[in-house]
Order: structure tokens, then sequence, then C-alpha cells
């Protein structure tokens, strides 16, 4: 906790100084714009004196000093503009890490939106997506794919355990290179304009679609040859050895200059879209072109295509920018005709055009999809820097679970809950097969718990670290029935819903599957009466007990918790509550075996519902009674 708060605080000492050179650069921006209208004044009473006592060229004289001292100004005063919006976004950078780290959620920068998908295994349940989610704490990307990218490796319904290792490796070498991470970040935003967010793709699918040449390059050979034959015609009219041929074959050359005009025009618009569209991220490429890669081996391999001299994109951009200043005659016509008049200035490099799109349009997607990854990356890389106290899992391989537990993990804690809230627990689980009912009181902490199991899981099979002091596990597939929704448009009740949900998790644990299931449970077939629920939830945890999985299943039915005299693989944990002074406590803290009190007939007369009163009594002294005899809770 101490190396979190001096992280904030180094942040918080960063955002000072930041407000102090903006502070100072407001300043100087207000002073230009003074200088600038103090120069033009100047210069034009200097221009009116000179003109009235000495002559109109003292007056030019003094408009040309006056015009190259305004000139300069300007050029000056557009640096401190620029400047100014790049601490801007500096400081938006900071902000949003200062907000990141104390969950700040109305300060977290929005970015893309998306939404749960309602037949995913487990997104919809474990906040995975959401104005206050996982997914929105950690995502900083600018690009919409770099974005989709953190999201899909958050709700992956398989792991890939070559995966999980490759991106930790990337990550803890990202860990220690903030400075690297937020270039990135502020490069980008300062290449589409902040607060605006960029969808890479199209740039991909213009490219492809623009990417073409055949018959610009077969109109260049025609005019190529007539703007030969033509010299030749005329050199030899010249020598006295032909008539003025050359007229006809010029004239014919002019006729489908001309045809092909309209076609070059638009080679050219494009041309300086294709420039301005990768101009746009020439400083994101450039950072990775020019970065030293020293001691960060798997980040170097990531980022290769970006080191080969002859493919930089670096040398892309300037062969455009050459093509576009070189078709830029077309703004002046009487320059553009001289050009085109004897060679086809236009056609030829309209087809380089056709060359340079092509050969970006091979090498954009990689590019593109190493600047998705990095962002992917940098968002499970700031994770673990603001949260130093969050370890990198340790992912079992194969075989290893039957050595060791499956599943064990020490200070596990809810990353969406602060940490001055947040309450941790351990939890082991020895082999596959177990189901762990939790039982406990109305808001003890049991889906909280199933939430915090889930989402470090996620965290874990993305390559990210995860709120625990340690976490081993297998490679499990996820699966939870937690929020049930019904739905009123297509006639399913909310007992339906959940039935086809429960059966589904069911189909998931048959068949041979690569990876075991982890599944979580909230409170099972709570669509129906209480007799029809026991009978129902009995049944089922029957048959996820020894199975190819591991689960929890969350019930306030104590009667539930019987079944762990009956099946080896069923255990129980249960979180409890306490009543001082009239109103109810919880410490949040997993403890072995059954729940040995209720609170429904508390909460009810707390809230001056009508209870019986002998109950009501009967469970307040009960629980004041466990309160005197309760251990100590475990929250840290």
């Amino acid at each position: 906790m101490n190396k979190k708060h001096a992280h904030v605080s180094a942040l918080r000492r960063q955002l000072d100084r930041l407000e102090g050179r903006l502070e100072g650069l407001y300043r100087t921006s207000r002073r230009f714009s003074w200088l600038r209208l103090l120069i033009a004044v100047a210069s034009l009473l200097a221009a009116g004196i000179g003109l009235t006592l000495v002559g109109w060229w003292l007056a030019a004289i003094c408009l040309a000093i006056g015009g190259l001292a305004f000139g300069l100004a300007v050029y000056a005063h557009r640096r401190i503009e620029s400047a100014i919006e790049r601490y801007k976004l500096w400081r938006q950078i900071k902000q949003g890490h200062v907000a990141r780290a104390e969950l700040d959620w109305e300060r977290i920068p929005a970015t893309f939106r998306h939404r749960a998908r309602s037949g995913h295994p487990f997104e919809s349940d474990l906040d995975l997506i959401g104005g206050r989610s996982l997914h929105r704490l950690l995502d900083s990307a600018v690009s919409y794919e770099g974005s989709q990218r953190l999201r899909l490796w958050l709700a992956a319904p398989v792991p890939e355990p070559a995966e999980i290792t490759r991106r930790q490796s990337l990550a803890r070498e990202l860990l220690p290179r903030s400075l690297f991470r937020d270039k990135l970040s502020l490069y980008a935003r300062a290449a589409v304009g902040a607060p605006k967010t960029w969808e890479a793709q199209n740039l991909i699918e213009w490219l492809d679609r623009h990417s073409g040449g055949g018959a610009t390059g077969r109109w260049l050979g025609v005019l190529a040859l007539l703007s030969a034959l033509n010299i030749a015609l005329l050199l030899a009219n010249l020598a006295g050895l032909f008539p003025p041929l050359w007229a006809f074959s010029w004239a014919l050359y002019l006729g489908l200059m001309l045809l092909t005009a309209g076609s070059t025009g638009e080679d050219w618009s494009q041309a300086q879209a294709l420039q301005d569209a990768l101009a746009e991220l020439r400083a994101v490429f450039g950072h990775l072109e020019t970065f030293s890669y020293r001691d960060t081996p798997n980040l170097r391999a990531l980022c290769a295509p970006f080191l080969e001299q002859r493919y930089q994109p670096s040398r892309y951009l300037a062969r455009i920018g050459g093509i576009v200043a070189a078709m830029s005659v077309r703004g002046n016509p009487l320059v553009w005709f001289a050009f085109n008049a004897f060679v086809p200035w236009d056609l030829f490099f309209a087809h380089q055009l056709d060359r340079a799109k092509n050969a970006i349009a091979a090498r954009a997607p990689a590019w593109m999809d190493v600047w998705f990854e990095l962002e992917a990356l940098s968002a499970l890389a700031n994770l673990a820097y603001l949260n130093p106290g969050y370890p990198f899992p340790q992912i079992l391989a194969a075989g290893e679970g039957d050595r060791q537990p499956v599943l064990r993990a020490e200070g596990l804690g809810h990353p969406l809950i602060p940490d001055r809230e947040r309450v941790v627990n351990d939890f082991e689980a020895p082999a596959l097969g177990q189901v762990t009912i939790i039982t406990g009181s109305n808001m003890s902490g049991k889906s909280v718990f199933l939430k915090t199991v889930g989402l470090n899981l996620a965290l874990a099979f993305a390559g990210g670290p995860v709120a625990a002091d340690s976490l081993e596990t297998v490679p499990f597939r996820l699966f939870t029935s937690i929020e049930i929704a019904d739905s009123v448009t297509d006639g399913i009740s909310y007992f339906y819903a959940e039935v086809k949900r429960l059966k589904a998790l069911l189909e998931e644990l048959e068949g041979d599957r690569r990876f075991p299931l982890l599944f979580c449970i909230d409170e099972i077939f709570r669509g129906t009466n209480n007799l029809e629920r026991l009978a129902g939830s009995r049944a089922y945890v029957r048959a996820l007990a020894g199975r190819q999985g591991l689960g929890f299943v969350a019930t306030h039915d104590l009667e539930l918790a019987r079944l762990a005299d009956e099946l080896p693989r069923v255990l129980n944990y249960h979180f409890r509550d306490q009543i001082h002074g009239g109103r109810m406590v919880f410490d949040y803290t997993l403890r072995p075996g059954p729940c040995p009190t209720t609170n429904a007939l508390t909460i009810m007369a707390l809230e001056g519902l009508p209870v019986p009163a002998e109950q009501g009594e009967a469970h307040s002294l009960d629980t004041s009674q466990q309160a005197d005899s309760a251990p100590s809770g475990g929250s840290r």
C-alpha cells in the first residue's frame, strides 16, 4: 500500500509541475498575442509615416520588415500553442492514472463503449464491460482496435497458456517503462486530437479498397511512348530530316493526356488523404522506430516490423510525401499544363502512388497490429504499475494440478473495490470436481466473492496482474450464472432464463475438453418456490460434483449445505454478520463450514417491517451471541 501511495503522490507532484508549466505557457501565449498586434500596428504606422515623409519605397521596406517580424511571431506563437496542447494531453494522461489508482470513476477517461454479449459464458456477470467495469478501469487505448483487443483478452472463453505467458513477459517489460507507455498514448492522442479516439481499421480498409494501378500503368506506357515519339519527331524536324509530324503526335498526346486528367486528379486527392492518414501516426510509429529496446527482448521481438531499416514506416511516409509534393503542381493550372504538355508527369506519379499504396497495404496491417497489441499490453502493465502489490499469477502447466492445488489464492480481493474498503480472503481448492457451497446472510459478501474469483481469473488469463498477494491456478474456462435477466420481448421468464443458463453450464462440463471449467452460481433456482428450489438445487449440485471442473455456489438455503455430509467433493464455506448497537456489521471474511446465522428477519425488523416477535428476538439474541464468540475478521 505504501508503494501505491508513493506512486500516486509522485503522479500528483507531476500534475502540480504540469500545472505550473501550463500557467507559464499561457502567460507567454498571451504576450505573443499582444506582440503580434503591436507588430501589425507598428509596421502599418511606420509604413504610413514613411510614405508621407519619404516615399513609397520606405513604406514598402517598413511593411516588409513588419511582415517578416509578424511571421516570426506567428511561428513562435504557434509553437507555444502546440506545446500547450501537448502539456494538456500529458496532464490528461496523468490525471487518468490518478483516477484509475483511486477508482475515481467520475474522472476515469471514457474511451469506447462496448456492450456485454448476452450469450457469453461470463462477460455480463463479472462487470467486465460497462461504466464501472474492469475493462473501463484498464482501457487507455486511443484506437478502437486496441480497446477491443483488451476486451477480447479479458473475455476469452478458452485460455491460451502460451499466449498468457507471452503477454505476462511483455507486460513485465513494459511495467517499469511508464514513460514509453505514456509517450505512446500522448503521440496517439495528439495525432487524432483529444478527446477523440481512432478506428485504425478504416485506414487498412481504405488501402485495400484503393490498391490497384493496372489501368494507370497502361496509360502511362502509352503516353510515355507518345512523349518519346514527340521529342524524337521534334528533333528530327529541327534537324531538317522530317516535316513537322510532331504536331500530329503531340495533338494526339494532348488529347489522351486531357482524357486521363480527371483520374489523376482523383489520385492526387487520394495521395493527400493517404499522407494525412499516415502522418497522423507519424509520431506513434516514429516512437516505436527510435525507442531503445535494450533489456527488452520480448518487446523488441514484438516491434520487429518497426526495426527493419528497409521497411520502416518513416521511409514510406517520406516516399508518399515526395509523391504528394510532385503532384501538387495541380494547384496551379499553368504550371500543371507546362509539366504535363511534354511528359506524362501526373500519370507517372499516379503510378508511383499506386505502387506506394500497394507496398503500404502489405505492411500497414503489421504496423497496426503491433500498435493495437501495445495498447492492450500497456493497459495490463499500467494496472500493475498503479498497484505495486498486484503480482502476476502463476499459471500451472498441464498435470501440475495433480500434484498441488488446482487453485490457491492468498489475499484475494475485488479489483473494483477501493483499497480502503476492500477485504481480502485466502482460498484453496485441492483438486478438480470440488463444489464449494457458500452460505451467508444477505449483504454478507457471497456475490462479491464470486465476482472476485471470476474477475481475477479473467485478469490472470488475459496476461495481467491480479488483486491478490499471490495466485496459482491451472488454466480454466470460465462460466457464470449470477445476474440472470428475463426477456419480455422474447417471452422468457426469469426462471426459464435461469434454467437455460444452468443447462448451458452442464453442457460445458460434458465432453472431452482441453481445459476444466470454473463456474460461479449465485442463488440457484431463485425463480421458483422453496420446495422445488431446494429439490432442484440438491439434484443440480450432485450433477456438478466430481466433474471436470471447479465451482462455487452461493445460496441462502442452509439446507443445501447438508450435501457436504453426503458428497465428499462438496465443501462448505460461509460469510457471517454481527449486530452491534442495533445495526448490522459485516466483516466479509470467508470462513469454513456452513453459516450459523441468518439475518432476513433482522433486516425486516430494523427497517420497521412486521416480523414474528419471538423469531425476531431469537434471531437477534443468536447473532449477538455469535458476535461475542466469532473469531476476528481477516480484513487487510
